[in-house]
């Protein structure tokens, strides 16, 4: 990889993780304009203004990344039905190293689950239709730009990518609801879907098979818990 194409990369990785982060500070465009109230906000109220916040950072990724985006989307269109077949494969094994290390974790130290799935579970018990059109098709194209795009743009080394997106995607899940030391633990089952779905990437050498994957997870867990 050239030197200039190397530092481009690092600074939109920079800017991407910024933006991701502080993609909450987008829910103001409406509370300023309608002039909300943010104390007497509803539930309701927050998971719409976080919907509209998740769109606005996805329009902002697909600006940036509209021509990588278009050429990795050929590759996988290209080739579908194998994409498909490889990220299941690896998506199978994510699945089955989350729900074991959930039940571990929860048996052995009692802690009641991750608190970014109890915060989510209870935005979905507010508005479930919202909330699957937001998780399943909104959040995974956010997340695979910003946890595994960006990454696999600038390490090309397969096991530090794959690692990398294992303790990132993980953490992230996992830092914003921490209690005890024990909730970092649920780094290991968030981080083994980050893991199984850079190594899809990896071997399609396309993002759109662990967006597609994502999608998948996503909805179906979504639906399973408005149902």
């Amino acid at each position: 990889m050239q030197k200039k194409t190397l530092i481009k990369n690092i600074f939109k990785l920079i800017v991407v993780f910024i933006l991701f982060n502080e993609s909450y500070l987008f829910q103001y465009i409406p509370i300023i304009i309608f002039r909300l109230d943010v104390k007497k906000l509803t539930m309701s109220n927050n998971v719409l203004l976080n919907i509209f916040a998740n769109i606005c950072l996805l329009i902002i990724l697909i600006l940036m990344y509209r021509k990588e985006l278009g050429k990795d989307f050929k590759k996988f269109k290209k080739d579908i039905v194998s994409n498909l077949n490889v990220g299941f494969n690896y998506w199978t094994v994510g699945l089955f190293i989350m729900i074991v290390s959930n039940v571990i974790i929860n048996l052995v130290f009692k802690t009641g689950g991750a608190g970014n799935e109890q915060a989510v579970q209870k935005m979905i018990s507010t508005l479930p239709f919202m909330m699957l059109i937001d998780a399943a098709f909104i959040a995974p194209i956010n997340e695979e730009i910003v946890f595994r795009k960006t990454l696999m743009d600038i390490f090309k080394n397969k096991y530090v990518f794959s690692f990398l997106s294992f303790l990132i995607f993980g953490l992230v899940h996992v830092i914003g609801n921490v209690s005890s030391w024990a909730d970092y633990l649920y780094i290991i089952p968030y981080g083994a879907m980050g893991l199984t779905f850079a190594l899809a990437d990896y071997k399609t050498d396309t993002i759109f098979t662990s967006i597609c994957m994502h999608m998948f997870h996503n909805f179906a867990l979504t639906l399973i818990s408005i149902i």
